[in-house]
């Protein structure tokens, strides 16, 4: 297989490696992508692959949260310039996208697209007189919808709605104190990213193959046989304290991590799910 510059670039951008060591990784993995970065993280040269967050796309992220707090909405609208993304026209076609998926819940954006919105047209009609006033192509990447029913969904947009999130709390109420929690667990998940709420959420083949790079990497650094598996093991935790949400360091107070946070609810509170959309971001 050809080894383009487009491939290079793009697993410089994922990686942060050299141009060489890039070009030589996809040599090697035969222009595999995935096999590339792990080769990368092996020797080394990776200075950290990043978990999506690679934007492609311009538009806007949009979240809605009903009225008791209950159910939730967050939707990615793309168009092909910065300069429509921050339009009033763009603003509201997203804003009626948001409240469409809100009142009628679709489960698929096939089933999405063929609703009428709460103004009364049909999605492809109010698709097709923005990309009319515009001149641009519009579409509705990507939705989902949280319910909540023993807790509350809060949900927070950061850079321009570039970036949006949608969290579910247990134990946790609208009010305004369950709010503020709510909507701090929000903002930490956009600033951070966690893979997951949990280690649970992880899969055996995901840890399996973290220790197998960590290994890789201790043997590398000519460590001693009997010490490699307790440095594997090492990196392993901070793994989990960098992708578990529960485990990472709280932005708002470095003393103390989100489940120590929950904890000072008093309440049980805990975090069942989130999505979190980064505007034009390769999917996980």
């Amino acid at each position: 297989m050809a080894i383009t510059r487009e491939m290079i670039k793009k697993l410089r951008d994922m990686t942060g490696a050299g141009m060489m060591d890039c070009k030589r990784a996809l040599e090697e993995t035969g222009g595999s992508m995935d096999a590339a970065v792990e080769s990368l993280r092996k020797k080394g040269a990776a200075v950290g692959q990043k978990r999506g967050d690679r934007a492609a796309k311009e538009g806007m992220i949009v979240t809605r949260v009903s009225g008791d707090g209950k159910t939730g909405v967050i939707v990615e609208v793309n168009c092909e310039t910065d300069f429509v993304g921050r339009s009033d026209d763009f603003a509201a076609f997203a804003s009626a996208v948001a409240g469409t998926i809100a009142a009628r819940k679709p489960k698929t954006l096939e089933e999405f697209r063929g609703l009428t919105t709460p103004g009364g047209k049909t999605v492809t009609d109010l698709t097709n007189d923005l990309l009319a006033k515009v001149g641009e192509k519009i579409d509705v990447r990507r939705f989902s919808v949280l319910e909540s029913a023993d807790g509350a969904v809060f949900s927070y947009t950061h850079l321009g709605n570039k970036i949006g999130v949608l969290v579910e709390c247990a134990n946790l109420g609208n009010d305004p104190a369950g709010t503020v929690v709510g909507r701090d667990v929000a903002m930490q998940i956009a600033a951070m990213n966690p893979m997951t709420v949990g280690r649970e959420g992880i899969a055996r083949e995901t840890i399996d193959r973290e220790l197998d790079i960590y290994r890789t990497q201790a043997k590398n650094e000519g460590k001693p046989d009997p010490i490699v598996e307790k440095i594997a093991n090492g990196r392993l935790e901070k793994f989990f304290q960098e992708v578990c949400l529960l485990e990472q360091t709280f932005v708002k107070d470095g003393g103390k991590t989100i489940k120590d946070y929950l904890a000072e609810t008093g309440k049980g509170t805990t975090v069942k799910r989130f999505h979190r959309y980064h505007l034009g971001e390769e999917a996980r």
